[in-house]
């Protein structure tokens, strides 16, 4: 091999693995951006639960559960699922900047 063909195979190699590592960096950030999306719904799913069941704690049911501990399962449940709802429709705007500040701690590119 010549050296003029072994310095070709040596840019030719250097720039695929420059690829791979563009590559895994890519997916790295795109790995890290989701689980922070998801840690930052998950985070105000907690808080509008937690708001849910304060909003509710005054509240005695007459309906089929009749205020007794089931009625307590039940609603704790509920104001649960509503949370998770309203979080994933857009909640009350906590998600976005809590998903903002986790990727400015890890040093993440927000673009």
């Amino acid at each position: 091999m010549t050296d003029m063909a072994a310095a070709a195979l040596g840019l030719s190699l250097g720039s695929i693995d420059r690829a791979q590592s563009t590559q895994a960096l890519a997916a790295l950030k795109g790995m890290t951006k989701s689980k922070a999306k998801a840690a930052a719904q998950n985070f105000e799913a907690m808080f509008l639960n937690s708001m849910f069941q304060q909003m509710s704690t005054g509240i005695d049911g007459d309906g089929p559960f009749g205020g007794s501990g089931a009625l307590k399962v039940w609603r704790s449940l509920l104001t649960e699922q509503y949370a998770k709802a309203f979080a994933k429709a857009g909640g009350i705007g906590i998600a976005a900047h809590v998903y903002d500040t986790l990727l400015k701690q890890q040093g993440a590119n927000l673009s």
